[in-house]
């Protein structure tokens, strides 16, 4: 089988199916948000966008189960735009092209969208169906999840009578999530002079790829390679033996919540120099490689390039290196309360030379995570401080608050219990050091109770995304049978 549409719950993954075809990076749904819209149009379902752009679709209860007490569900339609170096893909034209690999779909080349295509798919299949008993629907599909939560930031109060929300935007089968971390941008510009690359100069790309990469907040405590942090390490070791050696342009990582799997490097050296260079690099890359035992395909190489126009002035030179090595990057501390989770972190996730009104600067940008608010805003102006420190603009934006977990939630209770007759055992409850939009979504809403699930899923935000096919029918009967078990209104 080759067609995803035909898999199992076809109601679920032919809408999936179609997602993949229409493209909706962060920040450009206007395509999906429109099919959207036309399916509820085309169902006679009471659908409407509020100011920012979040879909709002509303189906009456089946007969019999009217004096349910009313549901809703979310999901956010936008996905990751990741692709690999040697990928052609436009993310703002292109369908994802999926693939069935044995157990698990995936992608080719870029990142699949399962993060959060899946849950989108299963409300649309809900919302669609004329055969399965379910309370008062209401649906909300957020816009811009994954690049600044615009949708669930902006949703204003008024729109909604339901008093439970089911969100399906977690990745690991057979756990329930009732509270996230919230986060906060780190975003630093440091000036420099651009001056003319030395005659007797000859330019080269180092490379770094092949890292894991992944989501910045579920994967940040495996030990995974930073590519901003590798590169860097290699320039800094080779410019305290080189003395001569300048930076003309850096680009390292590309969204501040994935991990940084690519990073290339444009430097110039001595001519006398060349043999030097590579020296060093293939040493600093052999004991990387000794530490990272767990990037089994990184590669890093040094290749001969075209002379640039300019290379950078060596005082921003050395602040921008010892700065990135000063960087925090990953987990600051664990979780004394929850065993195992990852408490505060942050990701070093872009690192990128250009120039803005003429003028030329390093962009940084980091994501710092916490599930706590104030330990979120006290290690966010940590990260902040280090590049003010090297003479850098740096700001805190965009910050959002994490999701406190309710144990007491009788929704929790409710789908544990479903679960427990399912499967014969309790599924997990869990809090995740990653951003669900739970958190801010309880600002309007504070009345919802709110419970977090969905199937497994590996890889989100890298082009090694794939989600268990398994696990996806394993989670739509089991939202199936929770949607069924809505008590009735008190």
């Amino acid at each position: 089988m080759s067609n995803i549409a035909e898999l199992n719950p076809s109601p679920l993954w032919k809408h999936f199916a179609k997602l993949c075809e229409i493209p909706r990076p962060s920040k450009h749904e206007d395509k999906v948000v429109e099919y959207i819209v036309d399916f509820a149009r085309n169902r006679g379902l009471d659908v409407q966008l509020d100011k920012i752009g979040n879909v709002i679709i509303k189906k009456p209860a089946t007969a019999g189960m009217e004096d349910r007490k009313i549901l809703a569900m979310q999901s956010h339609v936008d996905m990751v735009p990741q692709k690999n170096a040697d990928s052609d893909h436009d993310f703002l034209n292109d369908p994802i092209r999926p693939q069935i690999d044995g157990e698990w779909v995936t992608a080719t080349g870029t990142t699949l969208g399962a993060d959060n295509g899946i849950g989108v798919a299963a409300i649309l299949a809900l919302l669609e169906s004329t055969d399965i008993p379910h309370p008062a629907l209401e649906a909300l599909l957020t816009i811009d999840e994954e690049a600044g939560m615009t949708g669930a930031k902006n949703l204003q109060p008024g729109y909604f009578d339901a008093d439970l929300l089911l969100n399906l935007d977690t990745e690991d089968e057979g756990e329930l999530y009732v509270g996230c971390a919230g986060g906060v941008d780190v975003n630093a510009t440091l000036p420099y002079s651009a001056e003319t690359v030395p005659a007797d100069h000859k330019a080269f790309k180092l490379s770094v790829r092949g890292l894991r990469g992944g989501h910045s907040g579920l994967d940040i405590d495996k030990g995974r390679g930073n590519a901003n942090k590798i590169a860097n390490r290699i320039i800094d070791a080779a410019s305290r033996e080189i003395a001569g050696l300048r930076i003309a342009a850096l680009d390292g990582g590309s969204l501040r919540n994935a991990i940084p799997r690519e990073s290339f490097s444009t430097i110039t050296v001595p001519a006398d120099a060349e043999t030097k260079l590579a020296e060093i690099v293939a040493t600093e890359s052999a004991v990387i490689a000794r530490e990272f035992d767990n990037e089994a395909k990184l590669e890093i190489t040094l290749d001969a390039a075209d002379t640039p126009t300019s290379v950078m002035d060596q005082s921003a030179q050395q602040k921008l290196i010892r700065v990135i090595r000063c960087c925090p990057n990953g987990v600051e501390r664990m979780s004394t309360a929850l065993e195992g989770i990852a408490d505060t972190s942050n990701n070093l996730a872009r690192v990128v030379t250009e120039e803005v009104d003429g003028k030329n600067q390093v962009r940084i940008q980091c994501l710092v995570r916490s599930l706590s608010d104030s330990a979120r805003d006290q290690h966010g102006l940590n990260v902040a401080a280090t590049f003010e420190l090297a003479g850098a603009e740096a700001s805190l934006d965009n910050a959002y608050p994490g999701w406190t977990p309710n144990m007491q939630s009788p929704l929790l209770a409710l789908m544990k219990d479903v679960y427990k007759d399912m499967i014969g055992e309790e599924p997990e409850v869990k809090v995740i050091h990653a951003g669900l939009e739970c958190g801010l979504l309880a600002k309007p809403y504070p009345n919802w109770d709110m419970v977090s699930f969905g199937p497994t899923i590996r890889r989100a935000h890298s082009p090694e995304e794939r989600v268990h096919i398994e696990s996806v029918g394993n989670f739509w009967d089991y939202f199936l049978k929770v949607v069924q078990a809505i008590p009735a209104r008190t």
